[in-house]
């Protein structure tokens, strides 16, 4: 695409330099140029991208967005001051507005995001409608699945996987909407048709300081709706969003468009009558938990929006099994979650405690770079509600696990016991688990990986679970 098309929509761009030159591609990030490239050089939380101008050009990268002309440079200069509305602009036009031939569901809220993106791509596929999916665990284009780098990409690649999806025929795309990727104008250019919101509770205040800034970010996915699209909302939670969109509700507690009561928990299923319309039908999931019961109402709001009929909505999730990593049974009485805050922690050790004849017994630690505050209250939680606590090492990434684990520690209201290494805490709480006791092992979830300041190991609680498991047997 020639530079003059690509930038003709945009207004106060100022061009020094051909604008005939032929675009290949777009990146922000250096070491990814290709030759003809426009590379865009942003500020960052760490880096400046223009220090990388040079390396840049020298990998061959034709345009140059910034908010600061280089006199000195060979090449086309874009200018600028504020480069993520404009890259967020190029990236949309360069693949050719792609949201606008899809159906395009966004979820965001603290927790649940991934267990409701995983139920609509299942009730959907179920309906023979071809879905794209953008989320935690996977990248879904048609029949291809790739595993999930991140919640939210970053702008371009989400425009480029929107792309890919609608020229392999999808027909709806389901993104996980984060909150750092709404701050950070992720999703901007995105025509989001519906709009999805879980619950907010304390999360990544590391990144966004306090909880007043955390959920401006939240809110600004519902801003930009407009008045034929629709907003869902999650009635018991009492944040709620200004929006120009029609709204729909769901809840258990309260008032809501669509309602569940007299829910029965069970270790292999949950039972519950769906309120709607001014009927009632008794349904089943073997999801477990009243908060998956909050993600069922969450996916069937989102098809009848859509405007899938109650009963193929039921019908359409009448099978769904699992989330990878989200309350996994991966043995008998034995689960991993990917819970990592007190609210997702809560939520999970008191499904469990309803379900248990035995004792709780809980792994679980916190990661490091992330916010300090919650390790305290996370800690609180897990001990007031477990039976048996162990605290272990999560993702220490650049911090020291002892310290972690410290300030873990200052909350629990009990003794508790310390294992650093993940794998012999596991192995601890499989030893100590006698046949009516129940297992949690918290924090990681489908995480393939554990992250150290030198080094990354593979590391998955689902398969560490299996080996001892199995060698306990062989043994």
């Amino acid at each position: 695409m020639r530079l003059k098309r690509l930038i003709q929509q945009i207004e106060q761009l100022e061009v020094k330099g051909s604008k005939e030159v032929e675009i290949t591609g777009l990146t922000a990030h250096s070491k990814l140029v290709a030759p003809g490239n426009l590379f865009i050089a942003k500020k960052g939380q760490t880096h400046d991208g223009a220090q990388f101008i040079p390396d840049a050009i020298a990998a061959g990268a034709s345009v140059i967005l910034t908010d600061m002309y280089d006199p000195f440079l060979e090449v086309t200069q874009l200018i600028h001051p504020d480069i993520p509305s404009i890259e967020a602009k190029l990236a949309a036009c360069y693949y050719h507005n792609p949201s606008h031939e899809l159906k395009m569901i966004g979820i965001t809220g603290t927790n649940g995001k991934t267990t409701v993106g995983f139920l609509l791509k299942a009730l959907f596929n179920k309906t023979q409608i071809s879905v794209g999916m953008i989320g935690t665990i996977e990248w879904v284009i048609g029949d291809h699945l790739f595993p999930g780098s991140m919640t939210t990409p970053d702008v371009i690649t989400c425009q480029k996987l929107l792309r890919d999806m609608a020229g392999a025929g999808c027909k709806l795309a389901i993104m996980e909407v984060s909150s750092h990727g709404l701050d950070q104008d992720r999703v901007s250019g995105i025509a989001f048709d519906i709009a999805l919101f879980t619950n907010l509770t304390q999360d990544h205040l590391d990144y966004h300081g306090d909880m007043e800034t955390y959920r401006a970010a939240k809110e600004k996915l519902f801003a930009n709706l407009s008045e034929e699209k629709w907003a869902i909302f999650n009635a018991d939670d009492p944040t709620q969003f200004p929006t120009k969109a029609k709204v729909f509700t769901y809840g258990i507690r309260s008032d809501a468009n669509l309602r569940a009561k007299e829910i029965r928990l069970s270790e292999k299923d949950t039972q519950f009558n769906i309120c709607y319309q001014g009927k009632e039908r008794k349904c089943k999931s073997q999801l477990v938990g009243k908060f998956n019961v909050y993600n069922f109402l969450a996916a069937i709001s989102v098809g009848l929006c859509y405007g899938l009929s109650l009963e193929t909505c039921l019908q359409g999730l009448k099978n769904f099994k699992n989330v990878p990593g989200r309350l996994e049974k991966v043995k008998e009485g034995i689960f991993v979650d990917y819970a990592h805050s007190e609210d997702a922690l809560r939520n999970v050790l008191e499904t469990l405690r309803e379900i248990k004849k035995g004792r709780l017994i809980t792994v679980f630690g916190c990661g490091g770079d992330r916010d300090r505050e919650k390790r305290p209250k996370m800690g609180k939680v897990v001990s007031e509600l477990s039976d048996v606590t162990i605290v272990t090492s999560d993702n220490p990434r650049n911090e020291d696990p002892e310290v972690i684990v410290e300030e873990i520690l200052a909350g629990c209201e009990k003794p508790v016991s310390m294992q650093l290494d993940r794998e012999e805490a596991i192995r601890f709480a499989l030893e100590q688990k006698k046949p009516d006791d129940l297992v949690l092992i918290a924090g990681k979830g489908h995480e393939k990986e554990q992250i150290f300041a030198h080094q990354i190991i593979p590391f998955d609680d689902a398969e560490t679970v299996r080996k001892i498991c199995e060698g306990a047997c062989t043994n």
